[in-house]
């Protein structure tokens, strides 16, 4: 059936592009920040330990948010670690990194985060797409305090 949301076929199109590059950012940065959760080590275990589990546990429900705004958009969303690596701009990490190297990784990928989301906006703006500019404001919003809290943890 035909979608008749008042966005056109063309603009649901960028946006839902532009919205999986941010799905594949949020996969990648929920996979590292799990990992590091169940990796980090040091003075500063119990902290990071709990900090890391609040972060990836708000980017499992983020994806599932995103994935779906990108259906409703009437586009597939991507779902394979190959796809997530080919739209994704976060480095994966396949080591342990000391715990100040996984803050810093995980500075790094709040941030690109954000920067994914903005680079969004105008095409959603463009098309009237409210849903979407209200849901790219609280993930721009949301990776810009996890970051600034990650990072304050390195001053």
């Amino acid at each position: 059936m035909e979608i008749n949301i008042g966005i056109n076929q063309a603009d649901r199109k960028e946006i839902a592009d532009g919205l999986s590059r941010l799905l594949a950012d949020s996969y990648t940065l929920y996979l590292k920040t799990h990992n590091f959760h169940w990796n980090v080590t040091g003075p500063m275990f119990n902290t990071l330990h709990t900090m890391f589990e609040g972060q990836y546990t708000e980017l499992a429900t983020a994806v599932d948010e995103i994935a779906e705004r990108i259906r409703a958009l009437g586009e597939p969303a991507p779902g394979s670690y190959a796809q997530f690596a080919e739209l994704t701009v976060i480095s994966e990490e396949t080591g342990t990194p000391a715990a100040e190297d996984m803050i810093r990784q995980l500075v790094e990928g709040q941030e690109a985060i954000a920067r994914t989301a903005r680079s969004v906006f105008p095409a959603a703006e463009k098309a009237g797409d409210e849903p979407t500019a209200d849901l790219l404001t609280q993930r721009i919003q949301l990776h810009e305090k996890n970051a600034w809290m990650l990072r304050s943890m390195l001053a």
